[in-house]
């Protein structure tokens, strides 16, 4: 099996149309999503959203560029230190 990592996707949307594409895209990359919660911010208009993933390299750095292709969305993702081969037991 290829060797995963966590990541933590931070993800301020602030052009409501994009909002389709990006559940989108998400929903393309479920099986790796562990986590998502998104906090809708009213005063300034935004919608901030983070999303774990346990998934290798190369499918979260994918997500990460399409997400950060769409209008009015601005995306960091961060790394954990260590990797896997495998997920832990029961995900």
């Amino acid at each position: 099996m290829q060797a995963t990592r966590i990541a933590l996707l931070g993800i301020i949307l602030d052009d409501p149309a994009s909002v389709e594409a990006l559940n989108a895209l998400l929903h393309q990359y479920a099986p790796y999503i562990i986590g998502r919660m998104g906090i809708p911010y009213r005063p300034r208009q935004v919608n901030i959203i983070s999303v774990v993933m346990d998934a290798p390299s190369d499918k979260i750095s994918s997500l990460a560029g399409k997400v950060g292709m769409l209008p009015g969305v601005n995306i960091k993702t961060i790394y954990a230190k260590q990797s896997q081969e495998e997920p832990p037991c029961g995900n």
